[in-house]
């Protein structure tokens, strides 16, 4: 039957997902792209995979059994990459990146540089996407692998397919407009009790790690301003609206002018690199997470 890996691949998403919706943001497709896709093998296989649900979809029972194959296929497939990488001696190949704004600027260009200098003849692409789904865009194979983040507050949930390696640590401090704490080298966070703040929204794990740590200090931020984007976050700190955590990636991302104040107590984020486990053996994979531990390690939080 002539079908490719694509075409596997999202069918077997969709028994995680459900919607053709959430498959798309998985792998970086459109919602069309994966409707054709799907029709695609149905006519390779000559039966109907999908039956509609409402306003989900579920596999038919052919679709179920062709599932259960692709998975066995995509990761037989990922172990004939690697022996082939293997047996070339040479690193070379595509890698997809997925990553985060804060990666995207600090730690991804020096890791390129230093990866086109050492394995020429491997290509590094990158996706940038939102934090949070860098987990499932590596386990659906959406990426190779994935700059991400996991707070030790709100750990994220762990696959068992993939494999999660620390970076960096990070301590979060205090960003507060100039002269708000006047003088003052560190802080706690009880006394932002009447400040006004401005954090993600709580449904994402950066917003649950801040308020859990908050909570834990006997204080309920007064969360004025829900923003995700951490560089228009810095631009409000600095226009006086509001305090918010940081850390030295963050600072990175725009030249700003507003106090840092170190945090009494302890908030901290870990920068981790993600790949599934049938692929850390790979050397381009194994490669790259080597150079981005380097670069990790250069430029390590001293604060940390």
């Amino acid at each position: 039957m002539d079908w490719t890996s694509s075409q596997l691949r999202s069918l077997v998403e969709l028994t995680r997902r459900g919607t053709i919706t959430a498959v798309a943001q998985a792998l970086g497709y459109t919602p069309g792209g994966v409707s054709q896709q799907i029709a695609a093998l149905e006519r390779a296989a000559g039966t109907p995979l999908l039956r509609r649900a409402g306003r989900r979809v579920e596999l038919t029972d052919a679709g179920i059994t062709l599932a259960r194959h692709a998975e066995r296929i995509l990761a037989t497939e990922a172990e004939a990459v690697e022996e082939l990488e293997r047996g070339s001696g040479v690193v070379s190949g595509t890698l997809l990146v997925g990553l985060f704004t804060t990666a995207a600027a600090e730690i991804l260009p020096p890791a390129l540089r230093r990866m086109h200098a050492a394995h020429p003849e491997l290509a590094v692409h990158s996706r940038d996407m939102d934090v949070d789904e860098v987990y499932d865009a590596v386990a659906s194979g959406g990426v190779d692998l994935a700059l991400g983040l996991d707070y030790p507050d709100v750990p994220i949930p762990r696959d068992a397919a993939l494999r999660v390696t620390r970076l960096c640590r990070e301590r979060f401090a205090l960003a507060v407009p100039t002269g708000w704490m006047a003088g003052r080298s560190r802080a706690a966070l009880a006394e932002t009790r009447d400040l006004a703040w401005i954090l993600p929204s709580p449904g994402s794990y950066y917003g649950r790690a801040v308020r859990t740590a908050c909570r834990r200090a006997g204080l309920e931020p007064d969360v004025r301003h829900e923003v995700t984007d951490t560089a228009a976050t810095l631009a409000l700190v600095e226009a006086g609206i509001g305090v918010s955590t940081v850390t030295e990636l963050m600072l990175g991302l725009r030249a700003s002018r507003f106090d840092v104040v170190r945090l009494r107590e302890r908030i901290e984020r870990h920068v981790v690199v993600v790949c599934r486990a049938s692929a850390e053996r790979r050397p381009a994979v194994a490669a790259l997470v080597e150079v981005l531990r380097t670069v990790a390690d250069q430029r390590s939080d001293p604060h940390a």
